[in-house]
């Protein structure tokens, strides 16, 4: 589809409209949760920009591609709009996630305290899209709390911050970069 026009002139006055057309306010909890999806995709752009071609970064282009997804569900209204099929989450997408936790889990030495965000790179910045994605989260349980939200979108959301921890975690293992424990003291 070729893009003809970017900007409209309807969203000057604070209000953007959502998918089936009802026009809500650009600070409305529903775009905070889909504008963080955004955000946290732009943030996936930048990690695999950053990652050498192979399976981690096949894999952020595939979660940037059901995040896509995830926005247009959290753009919907289902109260007034039925949702569109693209707007669904892929069949296995929570188990796909799951799958690729456990694999990374099983390559890592075992954890030994809490650690500090960092080491590489390319680490620091999953870490920063793990915490954008617990924002997204929060987003997500806030608007659920006042209108319907698939159960599995909170879910497969909640589990993708847990992989980019893992993700890090692994990044700087092959890196040969120890983490960095929380000590409770700067010494």
């Amino acid at each position: 589809m070729k893009i003809t026009k970017v900007y409209t002139r309807k969203g000057d006055e604070g209000q953007t409209s959502l998918v089936g057309g009802q026009r809500v306010s650009k600070a409305s909890d529903r775009l905070e949760a889909y504008g963080t999806i955004d955000e946290l995709s732009s943030h996936l752009g930048l990690l695999a920009a950053q990652l050498p071609d192979g399976h981690e970064k096949d894999m952020i282009f595939c979660i940037q591609n059901t995040l896509f997804s995830v926005g247009a569900n959290l753009a919907t209204d289902q109260e007034q709009t039925p949702l569109h099929a693209s707007s669904l989450l892929p069949v296995h997408a929570i188990q796909e996630i799951e799958r690729e936790i456990d694999s990374i889990v099983q390559e890592l030495p075992e954890s030994q305290g809490f650690i500090l965000p960092g080491g590489t790179i390319v680490a620091a910045q999953a870490h920063v899209c793990r915490t954008v994605c617990r924002r997204a989260e929060r987003r997500i349980v806030a608007l659920s709390e006042t209108t319907i939200v698939n159960p599995e979108i909170r879910q497969y959301v909640n589990r993708l911050s847990d992989y980019f921890f893992v993700l890090a975690k692994k990044l700087n293992f092959i890196a040969g970069r120890s983490e960095k424990i929380w000590k409770n003291a700067c010494k």
